[in-house]
């Protein structure tokens, strides 16, 4: 690349993001549960576009936003195929996920998820192992503002939450799947997302 704002003093065999001008290093080995809910999440993308306008990145990919911002997301789609590049993607993929890490969360949930919101991201997923569970935000005037969370509930868990008498502060609503906003007639099953979690 010939613009130096992209080259930062670490190794590139280290991961690093660039948030704000100020590189930040990032886990070097991810828990066994966040590799398989981003391999799970990638797969499902990657399924459900195949033969379609947009195509599914999984971890590794460099994002350039802007000469102070370059993010490596979990999962990602993008629709643009003009920001595709052989080094990554330059410009707002049009859904990013980021799967949370104990090292990772505070700025996943902040800084990142406002600059993702700032440069044009439409649909962004903070995805918790821990609690099983999905964040979605769509982006309202370059904010990223939460739709919904979506609970991952097993078969006998559902059970026990459909028997519950209405009106128990304990009925939850339940979510087979989410429904992406950036593709027509797709939606990700959470059995999926969290299958072996």
């Amino acid at each position: 690349m010939d613009n130096l704002a992209y080259i930062d003093d670490v190794p590139r065999k280290e991961k690093t993001e660039l948030i704000n001008g100020k590189i930040f290093l990032m886990s070097p080995r991810p828990r066994v549960t966040h590799a398989t809910a981003c391999t799970n999440i990638v797969s499902e993308f990657k399924q459900h576009l195949r033969g379609k306008k947009c195509r599914a990145f999984c971890d590794g990919v460099d994002v350039y936003l802007d000469d102070k911002n370059r993010f490596i997301p979990d999962a990602m789609i993008v629709c643009n195929h003009d920001i595709i590049k052989e080094d990554g993607i330059h410009g707002a993929p049009d859904l990013i996920v980021e799967v949370l890490s104990s090292t990772t969360a505070h700025n996943d949930r902040g800084r990142k998820k406002d600059i993702y919101a700032k440069a044009g991201v439409k649909e962004y997923w903070i995805v918790d192992t821990w609690g099983k569970y999905v964040e979605v935000y769509y982006n309202q005037n370059g904010w990223l503002v939460l739709d919904n969370t979506y609970f991952y509930f097993t078969k006998e868990e559902q059970e026990e939450i459909k028997a519950l008498p209405e009106g128990h502060q304990d009925k939850a609503e339940i979510f087979d799947c989410i429904k992406l906003s950036v593709c027509d007639n797709f939606a990700v099953e959470l059995e999926y997302i969290f299958e072996n979690i």
